[in-house]
């Protein structure tokens, strides 16, 4: 069994329009840039974004968003200094926003990998996120009722993997990668390095490779950044 693609190009040829597709990061913190890159490259529209942002700038997720590739996304955090394409197609009507607070989102992805069908959650009780949502009583406080999202296609990154799809991650850069993984149907990670089979430690390793379709070897670039000389990221 060897899940290792060669190219970014290769691992998404499959994707379709339409598909549901759930990106990882905060902000930029694990954001699987060249996975969304060739995601733009290979032209699939009509897609449903699940991330926590709505992208940073120009690249990224901004720039599958100014591709019009996006139809629908799914999020916590949509609006900062640097979300103009968001906000433009938003504020012109061409995009669709499902504003998710960012525990229920977590919460409502691990779902879907845990096998839950719903659940109830205080957060978001008595606002208009709540509206049109079944409530109930427990324990003398008001829940929603959340359910789970579902994905076709999760792209993530993580630090190291093996060709079994085991991966470990770079400490922030985790974020929602684990729970994207197993809410997706197939999830496609990037690494920086494939190690051998045993390579990582079994009390180490964050995502098993049951949840991984697909790796990608990334090489580290260097940032370049001021006072920061050799950085990688």
């Amino acid at each position: 069994m060897d899940k290792i693609v060669a190219t970014p190009a290769q691992a998404l040829a499959d994707v379709r329009d339409g598909a549901t597709v759930m990106i990882g990061g905060f902000g930029t913190a694990g954001l699987p840039d060249e996975l969304i890159d060739a995601l733009i490259e290979q032209g699939a529209g009509d897609l449903t974004l699940v991330n926590n942002n709505a992208g940073n700038g120009d690249t990224g997720l901004a720039a599958l968003l100014a591709k019009g590739r996006v139809r629908k996304i799914i999020c916590s955090f949509p609006r900062q200094v640097d979300s103009w394409h968001f906000d433009r197609l938003y504020r012109a009507g061409s995009l669709e926003l499902e504003l998710v607070p960012q525990g229920n989102l977590a919460e409502r992805i691990r779902a879907a990998g845990a096998g839950i069908g719903a659940f109830y959650t205080p957060t978001g009780y008595g606002t208009e996120l709540a509206r049109g949502k079944e409530v109930r009583e427990i324990g003398g406080r008001m829940h929603v009722l959340e359910f789970p999202i579902h994905a076709d296609l999760a792209l993530i990154k993580a630090e190291r993997g093996d060709r079994w799809g085991n991966l470990t991650y770079r400490k922030t850069a985790r974020n929602f990668g684990p729970i994207m993984a197993a809410a997706a149907r197939c999830t496609v990670a990037s690494v920086h390095e494939v190690v051998d089979l045993g390579g990582l430690d079994p009390e180490a390793i964050v995502t098993p490779g049951l949840y991984v379709q697909r790796v990608v070897p990334i090489p580290r670039r260097a940032t370049g950044a001021a006072g920061f000389k050799g950085a990688t990221t």
